[in-house]
């Protein structure tokens, strides 16, 4: 277990996740939006991993609409929300919203009975069993609360056009960064953005609402001529004047954050942001998260180890792990990618696509450790952290 000072979140803790979506709709949309959530509801009804929903209607306001869902855990709901199948099936929904807001949490505890017991997570089997001995008779601890920092990770990835990467890079890297203050409780915090061949990664941390500085920084002048000189090289075209275009996009290019860890402790000098790239064969992403996840969360542990900070991101079969390191990668590569032990190590090569990192074989010690860092290192093309206010 990491220290009480650590800085964690987690989609792994195997609790439930309570799902809430905020819907103001149109002026006479109301029956188009009761016909396209049973059109919505059956699909999802199907999705695994949904465990049921329910429709609320304002007391106050007959327009403002709340839909509830809840879910096993939060993986399968990030695979669903990510999946060109939720594209499909919200759509009819769109043309009748005003605005809405979505807000995710896993259930901690809860009254009513006696809550189901907590999977196997990242944390260990060892604090299931804690979680289950405070269960209390009248409801139950689902996961240990986690401590956090105020800040929402997330990161977007797209893939340009081969041949096109280095003027990509000079467009990504070439622009005068959005203000950082989005409103009284919003703030855009850091800005980051990799390259890997032709595949961009743009990783954000948020303070407030990340949909509202999500928007903020799309509608600030210099971001949309980036973005508009970016779309001769994009491989999927968009249209971010349209607004299904746009949601489809940033839809498609969603990447959560699934596991996040600070160590405690106060923060080493000349700390060094990297990010790695870890392409996973097919049907694998979720477990090669997971597995970087457990590696990450006991590394934390260890005062003396090089990672201080680690996020990793999972969408499908990509997965992309960013870490604050102190001194040079290579100088312990093992710990760096966060495959330390040798059966981790045999573990990662069997999901890993080594094919498309261009490399083969195990990964039998510190060698082929400095090997595939070299391979999935990405290119930092910005970062760039707002003033403290």
């Amino acid at each position: 277990m990491t220290s009480a000072k650590s800085i964690t979140q987690s989609a792994f803790d195997g609790s439930r996740l309570r799902v809430l979506l905020l819907v103001d709709l149109n002026e006479g949309a109301q029956q188009e939006f009761l016909d396209a959530y049973e059109h919505m509801r059956h699909h999802v009804a199907s999705v695994p991993g949904h465990l049921g929903d329910q429709l609320c209607q304002s007391a106050e306001n007959p327009s403002q609409w709340l839909i509830t869902s809840e879910w096993e855990s939060a993986p399968p709901y990030l695979a669903w929300v990510n999946s060109e199948a939720h594209i499909e099936t919200v759509r009819p929904m769109q043309s009748c919203v005003r605005d809405l807001r979505s807000m995710r949490y896993h259930i901690v505890r809860e009254t009513g009975g006696a809550a189901p017991p907590p999977a196997p997570t990242a944390r260990g089997v060892h604090q299931a069993a804690a979680a289950a001995k405070t269960a209390g008779a009248a409801g139950g601890v689902h996961a240990p609360p986690r401590v956090g920092d105020g800040l929402i990770r997330h990161a977007l990835t797209f893939t340009v056009k081969p041949g096109s990467e280095s003027k990509v890079a000079e467009i990504l890297a070439d622009y005068a960064p959005p203000k950082s203050r989005v409103d009284d409780t919003t703030r855009l915090c850091r800005t980051t953005l990799f390259m890997h061949g032709n595949r961009v990664v743009r990783t954000v941390e948020v303070q407030g609402d990340l949909v509202a500085a999500l928007r903020h920084v799309s509608r600030q002048p210099e971001v949309r001529a980036v973005e508009e000189a970016l779309n001769p090289h994009l491989e999927q075209s968009r249209d971010l004047n349209d607004p299904e275009s746009a949601r489809a996009f940033f839809t498609r290019a969603a990447m959560p954050a699934v596991h996040h860890v600070t160590r405690g402790g106060p923060e080493p000098a000349g700390l060094r942001r990297h990010a790695l790239y870890y392409p996973a064969r097919e049907g694998c992403g979720l477990m090669l998260a997971r597995l970087l996840a457990q590696q990450d969360e006991t590394a934390a542990d260890d005062p003396a180890g090089p990672v201080y900070r680690s996020t990793v991101f999972h969408r499908e079969d990509l997965v992309v792990r960013l870490v604050d390191v102190s001194g040079d990668p290579e100088a312990d590569p093992v710990r760096v990618l966060g495959v330390h032990g040798e059966k981790k190590a045999a573990v990662l090569a069997r999901l890993l696509d080594g094919a498309a990192l261009g490399i083969r074989g195990p990964l039998a010690g510190e060698r082929d450790a400095t090997r595939l860092l070299a391979h999935a290192g990405m290119t930092l093309i910005t970062d760039r952290t707002a003033p403290r206010p």
